[in-house]
């Protein structure tokens, strides 16, 4: 679940220089916390936890089930079988009601923080299951792109291209490399590819709390912004659309979706740096493999 939460529409009209700046000076400013290894091992744990309600609700995400049915199976799971804590439910950054759900699902144009409803999932569907739990205090954060049944090529694409860049972005991570880097990749194949990045939200450090610093900007220029060391964990969540990159905020307070209706797609992982490079935290039995260049 992203970071940058617009406080108005307004928000969405700033271009993406000031975006930047906001961005890594909140990373300069803020403490950044460097985890030990009680610390890391408790977020191994809730990262596992997180990818197995993905594990889990896969074969219930099919034509006629409603997002709102797949949020009350996710619920379920995690407070009555892995004993975690929804971290959505009830969630209220400054500025915003709290949001209603235990997961976020976003269906087609719809880019992130989508509240699951009652209107049934259909052939074609693109969506995006996103799922935060809470064990032991901490947090592990995930999500992943379902297609249903039979799907245009343009989002069979747009879906493939997405978890690609998320890829780029994971193996720039390292120690002494910069969060500049990982936004450079991730918007270079992007774009190169036809698509656009989603500027107003980014990924986050993680742990004991939902969102901690730094934010890390799925655009940006290598050799910029924070130098990465071991015990940092944060996600790599890019947020890619098919058309342009502009954004509108739904009435609803939470839900944000393309301003030209295009379709967009985004994957999520958390990532710990460690001493040689970086351990994908966020991983099950049935986690889709890498790409065969990350292998």
């Amino acid at each position: 679940m992203q970071n940058y939460f617009l406080k108005n529409l307004e928000e969405a009209r700033y271009n993406s220089t000031i975006n930047e700046f906001k961005c890594n000076l909140n990373a300069v400013i803020m403490t950044i916390h460097i985890k030990n290894s009680q610390e890391i091992e408790k977020m191994r744990i809730a990262g596992k936890l997180a990818s197995q309600v993905l594990d889990y609700i896969t074969p219930f995400v099919n034509p006629g089930i409603t997002t709102e049915e797949i949020d009350r199976l996710c619920h379920d799971f995690m407070v009555n079988v892995q004993k975690t804590i929804p971290a959505p439910l009830n969630y209220a950054p400054d500025g915003h009601t709290p949001y209603p759900k235990s997961i976020c699902t976003s269906i087609n144009h719809q880019i992130c923080h989508g509240v699951p409803g009652p209107k049934a999932l259909k052939d074609g569907d693109i969506v995006n299951i996103d799922i935060t739990v809470i064990k032991d205090g901490f947090h592990g954060d995930t999500s992943r792109m379902f297609l249903l049944g039979e799907t245009s090529i343009q989002a069979k694409r747009l879906c493939k291209m997405t978890y690609e860049a998320m890829w780029l972005g994971i193996q720039q991570v390292k120690p002494g490399a910069k969060l500049g880097d990982i936004g450079f990749v991730i918007q270079d194949f992007a774009e190169k590819n036809g698509f656009s990045v989603v500027r107003e939200f980014c990924g986050h450090g993680i742990g004991k709390r939902f969102h901690e610093e730094p934010q890390v900007l799925h655009y940006g220029k290598p050799g910029t912004g924070l130098t990465l060391e071991a015990g940092l964990i944060f996600t790599i969540e890019p947020m890619i659309n098919a058309g342009k990159r502009d954004i509108k905020q739904m009435p609803d307070g939470w839900t944000i979706v393309t301003k030209d209706r295009s379709l967009s797609a985004q994957w999520e992982h958390t990532i710990l740096v460690t001493e040689t490079g970086y351990e994908v935290l966020t991983v099950s039995e049935k986690t889709p493999a890498p790409p065969a260049f990350a292998n």
